[in-house]
């Protein structure tokens, strides 16, 4: 699939592209969970599309890098498109980038020794979050619920 075929509110995305930008890293509170959201830019052949960054996919991506999206899902965010891995979907690192590359042996042995210092239970909480998150990011317009009708007033006899 191509960058240039993408459509908003597409489904079942698989894409590899190149990531050429990383936003600001943002942190929240939902539902008395933290996390973390970043928007990078991917590039193929094709053209460019945003990319929402939950939680620990923020720390497996650098500038550079060639990441594989399978099952992702466009949706729109002010009026620009926006790739996201959803709820099923994944990202995955195919290939490291330039900069990775010229880390010193010593910075790449302590990037690969800081996420193992995370309990199973720190890791889980994350991925509950970008769950919840990635509903809210689809921004589709909320529809009002029509207000519950009045109960009928039931008109009581006397029994003699």
């Amino acid at each position: 699939m191509a960058i240039k075929d993408l459509e908003i509110r597409q489904g079942n995305v698989d894409i590899t592209a190149e990531v050429v930008e990383i936003g600001e890293v943002r942190e929240f509170n939902k539902f008395g969970k933290p996390g973390r959201v970043a928007t990078a830019k991917i590039k193929d052949e094709t053209g460019e599309i945003n990319l929402s960054l939950w939680n620990d996919d923020i720390d497996k991506v650098k500038v550079g890098d060639t990441v594989q999206i399978k099952n992702g899902f466009v949706n729109e965010w002010q009026g620009t498109p926006q790739l996201t891995t959803g709820r099923m979907g994944s990202l995955e690192v195919v290939e490291s980038g330039a900069e990775s590359a010229e880390e010193k042996p010593e910075e790449a042995a302590e990037s690969i020794e800081e996420p193992a210092e995370e309990s199973s239970e720190e890791a889980e909480e994350p991925e509950e979050v970008k769950e919840e998150l990635v509903e809210e990011a689809i921004e589709e317009p909320i529809e009002e619920e029509e207000p519950a009708e009045k109960p009928k007033k039931v008109k009581k006899k006397k029994v003699k």
